[in-house]
């Protein structure tokens, strides 16, 4: 999707803004001369920003407004190297509740519904993100933060929330609890709003159906506002994202160069109008595609494609280059196993060994399973995985992100 002349117009702002205030970007593009654009050719030659540049940048050489403008903080939820500090002007964070607020009207959710707040408050932008918007909308805030599983449950009856607000992880916790307690009469959840983590097909299903509710797939990252960029629609075809506050484009992740809209590749985005920390084609690392099509829900936000993944979740095993959702779509071809799965990845005398565990129930042949298993990926991988098929429940749970892939060549 080319950027339009008003969008360039919002660029050139944030561009002299950059400059002026001597930030880790302004004085890259000072360096390769760039004071203004004029056109999409123009746009597509500015240097990327990274997430290296960012830590760079560390502790406030991202900040652009003057400190007297900011009136926040946040760090992106990573636990490794050094972190990324992100300031917010008070239009930043209002900005951010509007597209949040944008973000559940989209998903049917009005003023008087209850929503139920479960990620993580504190530096990360999750739930104050779904908080904020939530305030925006006129609606009840019920702010849980995470954990503390039998006081959710309790609230949750108690309160009657209707929305509640979760990583995937969490959300198929929460679905497991009730379904063992026998509570699920007494919930009175109409529609979830997941973010933080990719998902797969199976676990969307298995959520819906034990909590009888809409899954609505929401997007963001702390570099970029946070979660509230985008969600989907009732048509469910991709996330809309809010072109008036950034652009997004799609490029090779090998070679930089831009994709034509519906070809799959990196997700890079400028935000247009943030003060305190402007980015300027920021390459997020996560994988999808600009659908070309309008939506049928008639609405003329553009679209991206479900996130089918990151750059850096590539794993090499035996000379070949493996995602975790190549895995994840084999798995989701077994009606016979749950949506949990764990990959752990080993070396041993000398050869790579990959181990796929999967749940399932008492009700099949945990051996032959794992041989079907096994046999598939190797025709559509192209080497045998050891499979262990285990009990449902066996598998670890998260309140907050499900580690799934396990690297243990290099501990």
């Amino acid at each position: 999707m080319q950027i339009t002349d008003e969008q360039i117009k919002l660029v050139n702002d944030r561009i002299r803004a950059l400059v002026a205030a001597e930030s880790f970007y302004g004085k890259k593009l000072e360096e390769a001369g760039i004071t203004e654009i004029h056109s999409a050719e123009d746009f597509a030659n500015l240097p990327f920003s990274e997430k290296k540049d960012l830590r760079d940048a560390y502790p406030l050489g991202l900040m652009t407004a003057p400190e007297e403008e900011i009136v926040r903080i946040h760090s992106s939820s990573g636990t490794t190297g050094t972190p990324v500090i992100i300031p917010y002007t008070a239009k930043d964070v209002d900005d951010w509740a509007i597209m949040f607020k944008r973000c559940y009207e989209t998903a049917g959710i009005t003023n008087m519904d209850r929503i139920q707040i479960t990620p993580g408050y504190g530096l990360w932008t999750a739930g104050i993100g779904f908080q904020n918007g939530a305030e925006k909308l006129g609606a009840m805030v019920i702010p849980m933060g995470p954990g503390n599983t039998d006081k959710q449950l309790q609230m949750m009856q108690d309160m009657e929330s209707t929305v509640i607000c979760a990583t995937s992880s969490y959300a198929l916790l929460l679905a497991e609890e009730i379904q063992k307690r026998g509570i699920r009469d007494r919930i009175k959840l109409k529609k979830g709003v997941i973010g933080s983590e990719r998902w797969s097909q199976k676990m969307r299903d298995r959520i819906a159906n034990e909590l009888g509710i809409e899954l609505y797939d929401i997007y963001g990252l702390t570099e970029i506002y946070g979660p509230g960029i985008g969600i989907n629609c009732e048509c469910g075809t991709g996330m809309h994202y809010w072109d008036d506050y950034i652009y997004i484009e799609i490029i090779d992740p090998v070679t930089g160069e831009n994709l034509p809209d519906g070809e799959y590749g990196e997700i890079v985005i400028t935000t247009l109008v943030k003060e305190g920390a402007p980015l300027i084609r920021y390459r997020t690392h996560d994988l999808s595609r600009i659908i070309p099509e309008k939506c049928s829900c008639g609405r003329c936000y553009p679209r991206i494609d479900t996130i089918m993944g990151r750059t850096d979740d590539m794993m090499k095993i035996k000379g070949v280059n493996v995602f975790p959702s190549q895995i994840e779509e084999i798995l989701g071809g077994f009606a016979e196993i749950s949506s949990e799965y764990q990959i752990r990845i080993s070396h041993l005398d000398g050869k790579d060994t990959m181990r796929i565990y999967v749940e399932t129930t008492g009700d099949y042949d945990f051996n032959d399973l794992a041989k079907r298993i096994a046999e598939k990926v190797k025709s559509r991988i192209g080497f045998t995985p050891i499979v262990k098929v285990v009990e449902v429940g066996v598998l670890p749970r998260s309140t907050k992100k499900t580690a799934r892939v396990i690297d243990e060549r290099y501990d």
